[in-house]
């Protein structure tokens, strides 16, 4: 896929509602972000690629919910590809609040250990296990 065939990620939200516990990486189209409430926690999961171009959405999600909620779960199971710009917005993000980051697929943990973000990072495995950590 080439930078210009790259959607821009759509918000979906299931405000009021309990989500579910499983990664929905593949279940979701490409760029959507599906949020709901999971054990007390926020879930952002994100889906797609991300740089430069396509993160403000989920820039937008993860401020929004990291001002509402004292536990914010981010779902990076679905992320085909994320830059420098997705990792700051991360790290800003864990900065600002009490941020999980659930099931990195190869290229994101690469980048979070080439950069040291995974010894910064509260990485998890799954949303059950974010949640309640």
């Amino acid at each position: 896929m080439t930078w210009d065939e790259a959607d821009m990620p759509r918000l979906v939200s299931d405000v009021g509602e309990e989500g579910c516990p499983d990664q929905v990486g593949e279940h979701a189209p490409e760029g959507a972000l599906h949020q709901y409430k999971w054990h007390g926690a926020w879930v952002v999961a994100a889906h797609g690629s991300y740089d430069m171009h396509s993160v403000p959405p989920l820039a937008q999600a993860l401020d929004a919910a990291a001002r509402k909620h004292p536990k914010v779960v981010l779902d990076t199971s679905g992320v085909l590809f994320a830059d420098s710009t997705f990792l700051n917005l991360v790290l800003l993000t864990h900065q600002a609040s009490t941020l999980r980051v659930v099931g990195p697929p190869p290229q994101l943990q690469r980048l979070f250990a080439i950069t040291g973000a995974d010894t910064v990072l509260e990485i998890r495995e799954t949303v059950d296990a974010a949640a309640v950590s």
